[in-house]
């Protein structure tokens, strides 16, 4: 306990430098107006700025990533409540009673408990980070090849099936992310696959470029063709506060909203998207009276507090097995792990040791941050309010700019921009149909180690498949991951049945 806390003094010293204060204030405002324009999101944004890690101190952006993440979850809120528009998947739940409580004249008393219960849960989960993440990567280090594998086919499977609607349509995105991971020299035995002749293939596929491709490209190419003409009506913005009332209904649902967010956000693909729901849900049951009948009529503030509440504990927890055991349960997540890996550092139960002062730092600048974004979002909610009105035109020109200058930049490459074209594309044609894009990062990002940590559990193995069925852990993984490959699809089918029945 004495020694977490030393190194979180460390942490604390070293994030509240003047430069890194000043990376953490930039990353929290930028990542607020993002959250607040409907569309974008902290993957998009981080996407587009991971060139800058040639240029920048690794804790300084690392810091900054991460303030952009959780201040687009605390911005995402906004457009839930005034447009009645998710700014970010998370806060799906959230329109549900704030833009109610918006349209009833309410949209302050939303805001407010939007913000403060992001700052608790923050605040709560990044305490649990603290004390949680380092135990974890005590034991973390005594796994070997055969569990990290698993471990990773858990990811796999996970992001494949839980994202999307079905699951056919995720493992599909996932082998296109496999695929591209392949391309390159074989690291172990030098030989060249996959390159079709063409030089710029031979160090493999840029992660920065697909993500840039695939995000911010998409994000700009599918709003032009398809989203272009809708028109947005922002509600009328009323004074940010709560009654105290309002105060009393709102703290249990912040606790209880944090309490179901941080474990889903420690887990593969657990997304914030079900404890938000849950959170709703919850919330829902256990109101009484009056407050009851506000659900789905006037606007029921726990419902807007315990959905906002679960949204960032679980944004917080995905930091957890990122840098404990370098698996990303977020796309977000997925994009930071390239950027640490873009300054040659391995995210995994070793990096508390070999980067200790980058990771009690990003530890240290989430207690900061959340402070910033705090003082960010009351009393400035006004001016985020007022870039709803940018024009998208113009918007997307700029990302689509931002985009193009960036890629360019990593290697003077002119190939490089028309492989971010097609990608952009490619990512236009499977959001049209459907096609998750998480599980191709993930799967580009994580296939190499994968493939690595499987080759070196058959040398252990002596070429012997059974390796992986001999060790418990690895079973029980892979027990795991047939349950959730079969598991849905006997819920699905008992389901029909008593639809068919009834």
């Amino acid at each position: 306990m004495s020694d977490i806390l030393t190194q979180l003094l460390g942490g604390f010293a070293t994030a509240a430098s003047p430069i890194n204060l000043l990376w953490a204030l930039a990353g929290c405002a930028l990542g607020t107006a993002i959250g607040v324009l409907p569309g974008l999101g902290p993957a998009v944004t981080v996407a587009m700025l991971l060139p800058i890690t040639g240029q920048v101190e690794p804790t300084a952006s690392m810091i900054f990533f991460a303030g952009i993440y959780y201040g687009a979850m605390y911005g995402g809120s906004t457009t839930s409540i005034l447009l009645n528009t998710p700014g970010e998947t998370g806060t799906m739940v959230t329109a549900l009673e704030g833009f109610r409580m918006a349209k009833n004249g309410r949209a302050g008393a939303a805001l407010a408990t939007s913000a403060i219960g992001s700052f608790v849960a923050g605040t709560v989960a990044t305490v649990l980070v603290t004390f949680f993440a380092p135990v974890l990567a005590e034991y973390a280090v005594k796994l070997g090849p055969p569990e990290y594998f698993c471990l990773m086919l858990v990811a796999f499977t996970t992001v494949s099936a839980v994202l999307g609607q079905s699951t056919l349509r995720g493992m599909t995105a996932l082998i296109l992310g496999l695929s591209m991971g392949l391309v390159g020299i074989d690291q172990i035995t030098a030989q060249v696959r996959y390159t079709a002749g063409i030089l710029e293939f031979m160090d493999g596929i840029e992660v920065v470029l697909v993500a840039v491709g695939l995000f911010a490209v998409t994000e700009a190419f599918y709003n032009t063709l398809y989203e272009g003409r809708v028109k947005l009506e922002v509600n009328h913005l009323s004074k940010v506060h709560m009654t105290r009332d309002e105060w009393k209904r709102s703290w249990p649902a912040w606790l209880r909203g944090t309490a179901l967010g941080f474990p889903f956000g420690t887990i593969p693909a657990g997304g914030s998207e079900i404890p938000t729901f849950l959170s709703y849900a919850t919330e829902r049951k256990l109101a009484k009276g009056e407050d009851r009948d506000s659900f789905g009529s006037t606007g029921a503030i726990e419902g807007v507090a315990g959905p906002e509440a679960a949204n960032n504990a679980a944004v917080t927890a995905t930091l957890v097995p990122l840098l404990t055991l370098g698996i990303p349960t977020s796309v977000t997540a997925a994009i930071l792990l390239s950027a640490l890996q873009n300054y040659g550092i391995n995210a995994g139960p070793q990096l508390f040791q070999t980067s200790s002062s980058l990771v009690w730092a990003l530890i240290a600048s989430l207690y900061i941050g959340n402070v910033m974004l705090l003082v960010l979002n009351l009393p400035l909610v006004g001016l985020w309010v007022k870039l709803l009105r940018v024009p998208r035109p113009q918007l997307y020109a700029g990302i689509l700019i931002f985009a193009t200058v960036g890629v360019y930049g990593m290697r003077q490459s002119a190939f490089d921009l028309f492989l971010m074209a097609g990608l952009g594309l490619l990512g236009v044609v499977m959001r049209r149909f459907d096609f998750p894009i998480a599980p191709v990062i993930v799967g580009l990002i994580l296939g190499p180690l994968a493939e690595a940590q499987m080759r070196n559990a058959m040398a252990i193995g002596e070429g012997s498949w059974r390796v992986f069925i001999d060790r418990p852990m690895s079973l029980t993984l892979l027990i795991v991951v047939a349950l959730i490959l079969i598991v849905p699809r006997l819920l699905a089918r008992r389901r029909a049945a008593t639809e068919a029945t009834a």
